[in-house]
């Protein structure tokens, strides 16, 4: 991958060296992007843009992370990347420590991005307009840097409560980078934040990785959610880090709940975005920058192409494709993750699937425009499992097939932060517990009509979590919903013991032999991947076994470099 160099400053000034790095996180935390440094006040336009994209690249690092963060650490995703000594892995098992690479490398860069904000902040705060920079843009350089701040406090507040604040550019003490602030606190600063960068920033923006007023509204509709929800604090996580219970239903706060509603209304009312009608037109490059949809994105080259990462988010749910007997990188929990959907749901064959066509894969020398003339592959017991389908490099003959060659997956996709869809539930849920059932029934029916599915007539929190389940699957929200909703724990031990690998049958050689007749034992010509089932089983029971109240938050993590940040440990690590 191509490295660039860049200088880190308050807490992120830890990035040094770390030893072994897994393919997915094929980045170097030595390896850093371009900043401006020079003086203290800018004296040209392209100066002031310069400063504030500065920090915006470590974002990419992150794409793919998130999954294998917060999607692992759910009942219904497993990393099956490496060994399970590995850092997915050990998220999948519920064994994630203060040592383990996902929480190092999002912790750590989002206090980089943070850092270059704050540098930015302090610039535009010192910078005049003459004739070569305009008011304009220092404006914009400053709206932009505001609001990739509040974006990165708002992960870190759900990821790990109490954050130290560092709101100073040069030069933070000590007090400041290890001081963990009260949740109401961050909270406080990312609405400040992401209400002044609203003011400051154009209406909309074509290139949708550039922030806009709708890309800011629609992050301050998903935070006054998360916060009107009460976040746990510190001590009401230590009261349950031991316990397999969640804690009590979240009591909501009205007033925050308004905000959230106000917030997507100024979305949906601003006319900049929409649905896609089809739901198959979201996913990949022909989206970027095209679909209405999309809200705010996060810029993907690919690697090699200037990328800090490549978009791996796309390329580790279908990674060695067609080879079915080599472990995907990360992928659904169970075969019956598959009926969520219903047949008639639009998202399903985009969501998760058990078959596909191999486009480069000809069978017999009949008409190449008839799909039944490409080889089939199905992603079911005794060979594999299912996967994730929103990323797959589709072909534009055949949506139903897919390409083999290594080159055909790509990772140059623009990660999608947030879109319209996320906001109409956000809208939905906020409304519903205001006690506006039938209000909240309408976002929500719009998403059904676009799946293909009838209107409900009536919205219970149940039927509401299973709309945000079904519309955003491996989006990487549903850790982030179940903390909201407190149900992290209770989820994982109803659902994982209902799951077929979870059964004893998949527990080794000699129980699937015998539970599936010895047609699975390869006398006859038929193979099974008796690895593959056992892990999956062990990773359903180490969920079911280590799940606990501490995994609301994870691990205050080390530096970059393997040393202790002096942070206070979340409770339970």
């Amino acid at each position: 991958m191509k490295k660039t160099r860049f200088k880190l400053v308050a807490l992120a000034a830890i990035v040094l060296s770390v030893a072994t790095l897994i393919s997915c996180s094929d980045d170097d935390p030595t390896a850093v992007a371009p900043v401006i440094t020079g003086p203290s006040s800018w004296t040209r336009d392209k100066e002031a843009l310069a400063s504030a994209a500065a920090a915006y690249p470590h974002w990419q690092r992150l794409s793919s992370s998130f999954s294998f963060l917060v999607e692992s650490a759910t009942a219904s995703t497993i990393s099956f990347e490496g060994p399970d000594s590995d850092p997915g892995p050990l998220v999948s098992l519920f064994q994630t420590d203060v040592n383990n690479w996902y929480p190092t490398k999002i912790f750590n860069y989002l206090y980089v991005s943070i850092s270059d904000a704050n540098r930015t902040v302090a610039q535009a705060d010192s910078s005049f307009a003459n004739e070569n920079l305009s008011q304009a843009t220092i404006d914009l350089a400053r709206g932009r840097a505001l609001f990739i701040r509040g974006l990165a406090y708002l992960y870190l507040v759900e990821l790990w409560g109490e954050v130290p604040l560092i709101l100073t550019a040069n030069n933070p003490s000590t007090a400041e980078q290890t001081t963990r602030q009260p949740i109401e606190k961050v909270y406080t600063q990312i609405i400040k934040d992401l209400t002044e960068a609203e003011a400051l920033l154009p209406a909309y923006e074509q290139t949708h990785s550039n922030p806009s007023k709708g890309a800011a509204n629609a992050i301050l509709a998903r935070a006054y959610l998360q916060w009107a929800s009460k976040p746990l604090s510190q001590s009401e996580v230590a009261a349950i880090a031991l316990a397999k219970n969640d804690p009590a239903a979240p009591s909501w706060d009205s007033e925050k709940l308004q905000n959230a509603v106000a917030y997507a209304n100024k979305v949906i009312n601003s006319g900049n975005y929409s649905l896609e009608p089809n739901f198959a037109d979201l996913w990949g490059v022909k989206a970027e920058n095209r679909s209405a949809e999309h809200i705010f994105t996060i810029h993907h080259d690919g690697d090699d192409l200037g990328d800090l990462q490549g978009n791996h988010q796309t390329h580790c749910p279908f990674t060695e494709r067609f080879d079915l007997y080599v472990d995907n990188h990360i992928g659904p929990s169970d075969v019956t993750l598959v009926d969520r959907f219903s047949d008639s749901d639009t998202r399903k064959k985009w969501s998760i699937i058990t078959s596909l066509y191999n486009i480069d894969e000809e069978i017999g020398s009949a008409d190449p425009d008839v799909i039944e003339n490409y080889k089939r592959y199905e992603f079911i017991f005794p060979v594999t499992s299912p996967r994730i389908s929103k990323y797959i490099h589709r072909s534009p003959k055949f949506p139903e097939a897919a390409y083999s060659t290594e080159g055909e997956q790509p990772n140059n996709i623009n990660r999608i932060e947030i879109r319209y869809a996320e906001v109409l539930l956000i809208k939905a849920e906020a409304l519903l517990n205001l006690g506006r059932a039938g209000e909240a029934l309408t976002p929500v029916n719009q998403l059904r009509q676009r799946a293909g599915l009838s209107n409900l007539s009536a919205l219970t929190q149940d039927a509401l979590e299973n709309e945000w389940y079904l519309e955003l699957f491996f989006e990487q929200k549903e850790w982030l919903n179940l903390t909201r909703w407190r149900k992290l724990v209770s989820s994982v031990l109803t659902e994982v013991p209902q799951y077929e690998y979870y059964k004893s049958d998949y527990a080794s050689v000699a129980t699937i032999i015998a539970a599936k007749g010895p047609e699975n034992d390869g006398t006859n010509g038929t193979k099974t991947n008796y690895p593959f089932f056992a892990k999956i089983y062990k990773h359903l029971h180490s969920k079911t076994d280590r799940v606990s109240g501490k995994f609301y938050r994870f691990p205050i993590p080390k530096g970059l470099s393997g040393n202790d940040l002096g942070i206070e440990q979340n409770p339970g690590y």
